[in-house]
Parts: structure tokens; sequence; C-alpha cells
């Protein structure tokens, strides 16, 4: 972050300013206090950071953001609502940098395409992505505020859960490209329908001036139903609806773990071979994004490709291991109706002897959990999975769909335990095996188990 005076921060905020002080820095928690940082008392559900300012003073804090004068000796500004103040002070901070930023959402792949997003334009630029889970009303201003006079590009990635809370990031944000990934049903319980879940995501352009690119997939069917006039130009990739897209792939091939194939764009004139070290059609869908992105911004089409083939999953997204003649795929970052369908696809067409899913809850679905995971049930026999091993109170309705539609070798497990010893006496050498779950679930207790025995035999 480049210095700002908490006078400047005040005027910025049309707020007051008690005392005075230099800031080069944005902390909104005590364990991550840097000397000369604003230390912003967010009121959150579970706690009141004004109860903390005293300990952020010694820890080496510059200043306060308060929603009232607090008795503490430091300087201090004193707006309405903090939460709103920092995501107000991010947009006049970003106001500061003329560059890219490449703003982008969807309901399924935002991350991993952020990722090579990040990536492709790396080759160009210096580049700032976000980080983690900042991709809300909190973390989207602390990912502004890491900005600074050296960045050349940025990548910002923008969640919601309800209406209007991607129109307030893209005006923080206030992108220069947007991209959407695709429109499924997650958060459908508090939008509505998948119109609902469009109408939440095209908020992006709020932010955005006339005359700025959207990048949509044009194999998405709800995406395909955009119309902007004049406002701004679209650009589209695509796998299947190929005639009218502007970024195209084909002759796709997937062995040992990796994806190879063919770009075409500048209407069908030039063509990109493109290798990534993950498998399954969402991420080719992903990186072709992230190619569109980067010819939008002038990166060198062989350097996109370079920097693509040098991805590596974040933790268990997507992330595949092989031992001893086995395949796991450890996708438990995260877990919707849509990313279910995208993992067991991608099980679907890999090589093997047999295919093995290993699935449990999608949280926070509400009143649609029940249908969700009967869905993904569906979805596991459409695909022809080999076996079906659940765990999860919701993740029962998974197996129950299977076998309504004929599946044998579908198991649900009450423990983690229970399921390990079904599982790992079953797993042979040629299999692959996925593993698919909300985080909250921590699959990786059995993918550690399975591991830890299987590695050894």
């Amino acid at each position: 972050m480049e210095k700002i005076t908490l006078k400047e921060i005040a005027y910025a905020l049309g707020a007051e300013a008690v005392g005075g002080a230099d800031v080069t820095d944005i902390c909104i928690d005590t364990r991550k206090i840097t000397k000369g940082c604003l230390f912003i008392c967010i009121r959150g559900a579970r706690f009141d950071a004004h109860s903390f300012a005293a300990e952020a003073k010694e820890k080496g804090a510059a200043a306060l953001m308060v929603d009232h004068q607090l008795a503490v000796d430091i300087p201090q500004v004193i707006v309405d609502d903090t939460s709103a103040a920092m995501l107000a002070l991010s947009n006049y901070y970003r106001r500061k940098f003329v560059l890219p930023v490449v703003g982008l959402t969807g309901s399924v792949g935002k991350t991993t395409t952020k990722e090579f997003i990040a990536l492709v334009l790396g080759a160009k630029y210096k580049t700032l992505k976000t980080q983690g889970n900042l991709n809300n009303e909190i973390g989207v201003p602390q990912m502004l505020f890491r900005l600074d006079y050296q960045t050349e590009a940025a990548v910002i990635e923008m969640g919601m859960n309800h209406f209007g809370e991607i129109d307030r990031l893209s005006k923080a944000v206030e992108p220069t490209l947007a991209l959407i990934t695709n429109i499924g049903v997650s958060h459908i319980e508090n939008l509505g329908s998948r119109e609902g879940i469009l109408k939440a995501k095209t908020e992006i352009l709020a932010g955005m001036k006339h005359g700025c690119p959207l990048i949509l997939n044009g194999d998405d069917d709800m995406l395909q139903t955009v119309d902007l006039g004049d406002a701004y130009p679209i650009i589209t990739y695509a796998v299947r609806n190929t005639e009218n897209a502007d970024f195209t792939a084909e002759n796709i091939l997937e062995k040992d773990g990796k994806t190879t194939f063919t770009v075409l764009f500048d209407n069908g004139n030039s063509r990109q071979e493109i290798t990534i070290p993950t498998i399954g059609i969402h991420n080719v869908y992903n990186a072709l994004a992230a190619f569109a992105v980067g010819c939008e911004l002038a990166v060198d089409c062989q350097a996109a490709a370079d920097a693509l083939a040098a991805y590596v999953p974040e933790g268990m997204r997507q992330k595949s291991v092989s031992f001893n003649g086995i395949t796991c795929i450890e996708d438990c970052y995260n877990a919707s109706p849509d990313s279910m369908k995208a993992s067991l696809t991608a099980l679907a067409d890999t090589a093997g002897n047999r295919k093995i899913a290993v699935l449990a809850d999608m949280l926070e679905l509400g009143d649609y959990a029940k249908k969700a995971h009967m869905s993904v049930g569906e979805m596991v026999v459409h695909n022809k999975i080999d076996y079906l091993f659940t765990y999860g109170e919701m993740a029962a309705y998974i197996v129950k769909a299977a076998k309504d539609r004929g599946m044998k070798n579908a198991f649900h497990f009450e423990s983690k335990d229970e399921l390990c010893k079904k599982l790992i006496p079953l797993i042979e050498k040629g299999d692959t095996i996925v593993f698919k779950a909300s985080r909250g679930m921590r699959l990786e207790d059995v993918i550690n188990k399975v591991y830890e025995v299987k590695k050894n035999d």
C-alpha cells in the first residue's frame, strides 16, 4: 500500500478525523497488525473490533477507523459504518492507479479462472490477484489496498450471496474488463432462480465504464441471453457453440493428468496450442477464458500458453495425486451442484479401470439441499461411475437417488471411519478416485487415511 494520511482518509469519506497520522497499511485483525496501519474496527456477527482498539495501538497501529470516538490515545477517523467506509475508502484508493483491472465472477470455476488469468497476465505485467477467499465486501477492499505504484495489472474475484453485493464490489473495484464464468445454482435459495443469479452476476457491470469489454462463456445457456446493446462489447469463448464464439477450443485430449487443446481465435485465423497440468472440461473453459483475457490485454499468445502450463492447483482444489497406479483427485475446497457435476464429468472422462466417487455434503443450500443432493446422485448414474461412497446427513440423498436409478455399488456411511473401512480395501491399481465435498465436511480425513494405507501397499 502507498502511504496515505488520516486527513486524506477523512476527506475521502466525508468523515471527522481526530489527530493526524501517516497510514501505510490497512488491518482488521489484531493478529495481523503492522506498524503504521489503520486498524478498522469492524462490527461482526460474533465480535466488535472496537473492543480491540487498545491492543491495536499497543501492537503499532498508527490510527483507528471507528463508528464512535474511543477513549484510546491514538488518532481516529470517525464514520457512520466502518464496513461501508472501508469499501468506500478502497474505491478512493483504487482510483489512484491507472491500470487494467479484471473483475470476475461466476457460479463455478471463478477461483481457478482467477489463478489462470493471473498467470497469463503475469507473463507481461506485475499482477495483483485475489488471495484465498478475500472476494466479499470485507475481502475485496483488503485486496485493493495492496495496490501500489509497481502494480501493472490486477485480477479481482467477486463472490456474493444476495442481490446488491456484486454491485457494491464492482463500484469499488471499477473493472476495466469483466468476466462471468457461468450461471449455476449456487445461492439459488437467496436469489430465487437462475434468472435471479444471472441478474446478480451481471451487477459486475455497475462499476465499469461504457466501452469496457465483458467476456462471457458462450456455452452457458443463461449467459447467451445477455444483450447489452452498444454499452459494453461482449467477447465469448466456447467449446460446444463454436460457430459465433470469439475464442474456441478443439482437439481436446486428456492424458497423464494433463489436458492439451487448440485455441482458435481472430475469426479462426489464429491458433495456439495449450497444455494445462490438470484435467476436466471445466478447466478447458477456465483456461480458455484466461487466454481470452490475455489477448484483450496484449499478452503474447505463446507467453500465455507457457504461463498456463505452469499452473499448480491450490490446496485441495482439483489436485491430482498419482501413486502405485492409483489416481486421486482432491477437490474438497468447496462444493455446489455445478462443481459436483464438473468433478463427476472429469472423473468419467479419465482413463482407468474403475471410477470411484467419494462425496460428502454440499453445505449452505438451505431448502434446496435435498433436491440438490438428489441431483448429484442422478449425475453419478449419468456419468456411469462404478462406485459411490458418501458421508454426511444430506449426502444420504445422493446414494438414494443413485440407487433409485439402478446403481448397485452405492454406499452411505454415518462416519468417515466406516467409509474408510469399506473404501480402502476396494481400491486397486488402475482406479481413479475423486473426493468432493464442501470444505466444512473435512473430507481430507478420508484422503489422508487412503494415502497412509495405499501408499505403503
